[in-house]
């Protein structure tokens, strides 16, 4: 069984991570430009911070969050933006005090929640664990964006594992979304570790294969790299297909990034 606690203590270094970025920040650098298209850094911490609030919702109050999800879903194809956009507008101090305010209510629900029990999510529904792993997946790779925009490189930590598995356990996902049907077999991953261990999932004899550096594949599956710029290897027809629509995250398929220059 995972250990929320674990997990919890990773998500909460991760954000603190994405915190020190920002929180220096003036009011006009808030205002920044990320590489996902239309969202400044402002809107990359309204987007966490308001899916903390409604994860939190998930967690202690499953009818409210069943009322909010009916309400978002009323506009299928732009309630994500819209949300981010009516949380970004607060002034650069109050809205770092409210995600940091929800990033704490958040830790505290999960923590409180019975094991065994799932939480209702867009999605299917989570263990508290796979609430936090999803949370410190999402973080991180909105963090990506932010640093990206202050031309910081972040150190690559352990808990890319998050990252990676989530991202491996949602091959099949990437396939329904796309409308295709996901291959019958499973396929065999091994990962570089920031530390040079070897991450694997799926069998050793597997005749679909993907490997390469950790942190390249992250940027992969949480669609922060275009995969012409990242050392991730495909063997076999449906590994190649997989890295062309591979996500790590919940909702219609992503548009991705353009390859860095000279790569196209």
């Amino acid at each position: 069984m995972a250990d929320v606690a674990a997990l919890l203590a990773d998500l909460d270094a991760e954000s603190g991570v994405l915190d020190g970025l920002v929180s220096e920040l003036t009011d006009e650098e808030w205002r920044v430009a990320t590489p996902a298209p239309g969202w400044t850094i402002a809107d990359q911490i309204a987007h966490l911070g308001w899916t903390d609030e409604i994860a939190t919702l998930a967690a202690t109050d499953g009818d409210a969050f069943a009322a909010a999800v009916a309400a978002v879903l009323l506009d299928t194809a732009g309630w994500v933006d819209e949300a981010a956009a009516n949380e970004a507008v607060r002034p650069a101090a109050e809205l770092l005090a409210w995600w940091r305010d929800g990033r704490r209510r958040l830790a505290s629900a999960l923590s409180d929640v019975p094991a065994g029990i799932k939480l209702p999510w867009f999605g299917p529904p989570m263990s508290a664990a796979s609430m936090a792993t999803a949370r410190l997946m999402e973080t991180w790779a909105h963090g990506q964006d932010v640093a990206d925009a202050l031309g910081v490189t972040r150190q690559p930590t352990e808990r890319l594992r998050h990252v990676a598995h989530i991202g491996v356990r949602a091959r099949d996902y990437a396939y329904h979304v796309n409308g295709l049907a996901p291959p019958t077999e499973e396929f065999g991953i091994a990962l570089a570790a920031p530390t040079g261990e070897r991450w694997t999932w799926g069998p050793d004899d597997a005749t679909q294969r993907v490997s390469g550096p950790a942190l390249d594949f992250c940027l992969l599956v949480t669609q922060r790299r275009h995969r012409d710029d990242l050392a991730v290897v495909a063997d076999g027809r449906d590994a190649e297909q997989w890295l062309t629509i591979a996500q790590a995250f919940a909702g219609p398929p992503g548009a991705g990034r353009t390859p860095a220059e000279g790569h196209s």
